[in-house]
Formats: structure tokens, sequence, C-alpha cells
């Protein structure tokens, strides 16, 4: 039997989200080579989702119902739920779809009321795409080293200067978070809300292998102006700013990152089933036992999103799901490409671009590196043991709804 902690409403929200899916894996194909073309793809059911999702009904979002259940996008676990399916999909068009997404857990988590109004009526007005921009040139994405600046401009607003790399979708974009240096050490850090229509913001896309449609780019921002309201965390102390903030919203973000990591890995598997033929004893024995590596990384997934829904400061149990989630992707699409023999992926363009995407999900929101190094310290500080992470929580759901971005 398959072990599961997901209750009737989020097989629901699975069911329909793998349907989603399956339109996903079509589109994304030709995205691919045209990942511009994303906009011809807005009607998708699942794009609507993503779209929609991750605006509380309190600020107009109308959410996703289906039957008797209502989402809104609030919630780690729904988040994994539904990001695996669409990445089983296509990971790319995933990524690559307008929404909240990762700045909308960022709102969530620090802004204040004047703010979630400014950004979430953004949203409901038509599809609009965010971007997050954290990592640096010649920093990565540690926090604590930011060179991107904020600084006080004469109108009494402030004045951003600086580069990011790797930010998915800010060519498209409408408006995002920055996180950028107020001054030395980590309380110094602090997160901006910017429209991107703002003088001195500009998004060059990267050429990439992977994740194409997604669009990720480089940021040069000289001189943008962002005006006081929109620094996020200002009702708060430096403490509960910009370091803290980071923490809290990474961890709420890993377990959907692993999940997108997790579908990729889900998509070979399914690939070999469909396309893979009649197979001797051997051959079935390796697909079975991928299939139950996978089913055990999908439970962790699922566990690392409950205990981060119950407390935002655990994120142990996220970084070894992610972590554990990207080696499988990148195994589990080689080992797919081994059933077809050694011109697997000159033949098979499906299975070729599954190998390039699993690649790109190590370095989303932390390389494995730093992710076995927050599971060592969590182990050191006794957040991380061998029993039963948390049976209060297993088989709970938050009411707040699906996530989808």
């Amino acid at each position: 039997m398959t072990a599961t902690v997901l209750d009737d409403r989020l097989v629901t929200l699975r069911d329909a989200a793998r349907q989603w899916g399956a339109e996903f894996r079509t589109a994304g194909a030709g995205l691919d080579t045209a990942p511009d073309a994303v906009g011809a793809h807005l009607d998708l059911a699942g794009v609507r989702c993503l779209a929609s999702m991750l605006v509380p009904a309190e600020f107009g979002g109308a959410g996703l119902r289906l039957g008797a259940h209502r989402f809104h996008g609030m919630t780690a676990i729904e988040r994994a739920v539904v990001l695996e399916e669409l990445a089983r999909g296509d990971a790319g068009l995933m990524l690559a779809s307008p929404g909240a997404s990762m700045s909308g857990v960022l709102v969530d988590v620090l802004a204040d009321r004047e703010q979630k109004e400014w950004f979430y009526g953004r949203l409901l007005e038509r599809p609009t795409w965010t971007f997050f921009a954290l990592t640096e040139p010649d920093r990565g994405s540690d926090a604590t080293a930011l060179e991107t600046a904020l600084s006080a401009a004469p109108d009494g607003g402030h004045r951003l200067d600086g580069r990011k790399k790797y930010v998915g979708n800010a060519a498209r974009a409408a408006l995002g978070v920055v996180f950028a240096r107020t001054a030395p050490g980590p309380l110094g850090v602090t997160a901006v809300l910017v429209d991107t229509a703002d003088p001195g913001f500009h998004a060059e896309p990267l050429e990439s292998l992977g994740l194409r449609a997604a669009r990720i780019c480089e940021l040069t921002l000289d001189g943008v102006a962002v005006p006081a309201e929109r620094v996020l965390g200002r009702d708060r102390s430096p403490a509960r700013r910009g370091m803290w903030a980071c923490v809290q919203t990474f961890n709420r973000l890993r377990p959907g990152v692993a999940a997108i990591a997790l579908g990729i890995a889900a998509a070979a598997h399914d690939y070999v089933v469909a396309e893979g033929g009649p197979l001797d004893r051997a051959g079935r024995d390796r697909l079975e036992e991928l299939g139950r590596r996978i089913e055990g990384v999908r439970h962790l997934v699922h566990l690392s999103a409950i205990e981060v829904d119950a407390d935002g400061s655990r994120g142990h149990l996220a970084s070894a799901a992610k972590a554990e989630a990207c080696r499988l992707a990148e195994e589990a699409t080689l080992e797919a490409c081994g059933f077809f023999g050694p011109r697997a992926r000159w033949d098979h363009p499906a299975l070729d671009k599954l190998v390039r995407d699993a690649r790109g999900v190590e370095f989303m929101e932390g390389a494995g590196n730093i992710q076995k190094l927050t599971v060592f310290q969590g182990l050191l500080a006794g957040k991380v043991g061998r029993g039963e992470p948390f049976p209060a929580h297993a088989g709970k759901s938050s009411s707040g709804g699906a996530s989808c971005g």
C-alpha cells in the first residue's frame, strides 16, 4: 500500500492538477524552442490556476473551487501537490506561467495591508508575471553578502542600485521583489517591491540549456526609485525584516521546489512506461525500483511541507527533501535514458528535455551543499531526529488552500 499524508481535499486537488499537467506536456514541448510564446497558453487550466492563486480571499482572490473545496494558495503542502503534477507535465511551462509565485510567499510573510492591496490588486487586473531577485553575480544567493544597495533619496524615498542574476520571468514581469542592503551586517538586509516599468530597471534574458521557457534573466538596477511605502517590513524591527523574512520564505518555498524536481523524475518514469515497450525481468525490476524511490521521496516532500506549515521556522526536513528530490531528478532522467540505448536523447527529444530540465532545479532556492548544511545544523541543534517527525500534523492541512506558484 502506498503511504500518503494527503486527505480527501488534497487528493481532489492532486487529481485536478494531474489533468492540467497532461495539457502542459504538449504545450511545454513547443516552449523549449520558443520560450516567449507562453502567452499563447494563458487559457490552459493549469496556467489559469497559477495566475490566480496565492491571492487571499480578503484581498479579492476568488480562489479555485473543486467540488466542495476552495483553494486560495497559502500552504506548502498544497503547493507541493500542485507543483509536482504540473512539473510532471512540463516544468518549464509551470515556471513560465504568470502569478504571484515566489514573490507572493514573501508578500504573505512580510507585507503590511497597504502593500498587499497594491501587490494583489495588480495580480487581479490581468494575468501578471512576477519576479524574485536575491542572487547576485558575485555573491550567489548568500543574503548576508549582498551588494545591491537601497539608499535614501532626496524625496524621502529610496533608490535601488545593483545587479541580480538567475531571476526567472524578469523580462516579462510587471512587478516583483528585490533584496538589497541598507547597512552592513545581517540586520541591514531588506526587501522591496519593484515596478518593472520604473526607469533604471533592465532585465536581460540569459541563454539556458534547460527550463528555457522560464526566461531566466540578469537584472541591472540603476537608480530605480522605490517609494517608502514599498519597503517590505517597514513596520517591523530590523530583526524581523530581511534575513528573518528570507529564511521564513525559503522554508515555505523549499517543499514546492522539491516537488518540481519530483515531478520531473515522475515524468521520466512515465515516459519509460509509455514508450519503453516490453521489458525483460531485469528491466521491470529496475523500473519498479525507480517507482518505489519516487514514491519514497514524494512522502518525504509531503511531510516536509506539513512541517513547514506547522512552523515556518523549521525548514530542516524541507532541505533534506529538496536535496534528495534534486538528486532523484538527475538520476531518474539518466536511468530512463538507459531503457532506450545510447541514442536515447537523440531519438527521444522529450526525454532529452527532461534530462536538461532536471539539472536546473538543483540551483533553484539553494544548491544541494547548502541544503545538506542546513540539515546538519538541524541535527546539531536537535531539531531533526530519527523518529516520527510530526505525527500530530500528518494527514492534516490548513484551510488556507492550494498554491500553484
